[in-house]
């Protein structure tokens, strides 16, 4: 009986240490090293403007307005763009609703950035990421706008190609992925000029 006492114990006293190990040191010590070495990406990437946060260079927003770059659709909650759900549709490539749905986005950009019928529209234009709240745009993408925003603005297109080509991220490690345009930053470089 004084065996099984001593093991039980033994047992609770090891759960209780190997709790406060993974449960309180553990995060501390990540927390610690994060704030330490990443503290902007340890907070979230947040972009502040005259003291006030206007967003996160990691998360999508939803803008609108002729004068701004558009970013890829959002399917992350109801009407999308929502980071507390974030998620895309689970539609497969043949879902009706997918497919009628992407043919009324292609309508929609084709009409809003005067694009000829000929010419191709950028599948992150018309289609959500998985998370629904990408940040980037392709540079192709960024540039068929750029007649509209430059428009929009009274700004000469040129210039505008300019800011979008000072925003371009390139590749990561200079290979991994496509080279893309952080929608935020390069609409807060626009409003800042």
């Amino acid at each position: 009986m004084n065996n099984l006492i001593s093991e039980i114990r033994i047992s609770v006293l090891v759960t209780f240490c190997l709790a406060a190990l993974v449960c309180v040191v553990y995060p501390l010590v990540v927390w610690g090293v994060a704030q330490t070495l990443f503290p902007d990406n340890a907070n979230g990437s947040l972009i502040i403007r005259n003291g006030k946060t206007v967003g996160s260079k990691l998360i999508a927003q939803h803008f609108t307005d002729k004068k701004y770059f558009h970013p890829r659709p959002s399917a992350a909650g109801d009407a999308g763009y929502d980071a507390t759900s974030s998620g895309g549709s689970n539609l497969g490539p043949t879902s009706k609703k997918l497919i009628d749905s992407v043919r009324e986005r292609v309508k929609a950009y084709r009409a809003e950035n005067n694009l000829p019928p000929t010419e191709s529209v950028p599948a992150d234009a018309v289609t959500a990421s998985a998370s629904g709240l990408d940040p980037h745009i392709s540079v192709k993408n960024a540039l068929i706008q750029a007649s509209r925003v430059a428009k929009a603005r009274d700004m000469n297109e040129k210039d505008v190609i300019a800011k979008i080509e000072r925003n371009n991220e390139g590749r990561d490690l200079g290979i991994l992925g496509e080279p893309r345009v952080n929608v935020l930053t390069l609409n807060l470089s626009l409003d800042a000029r």
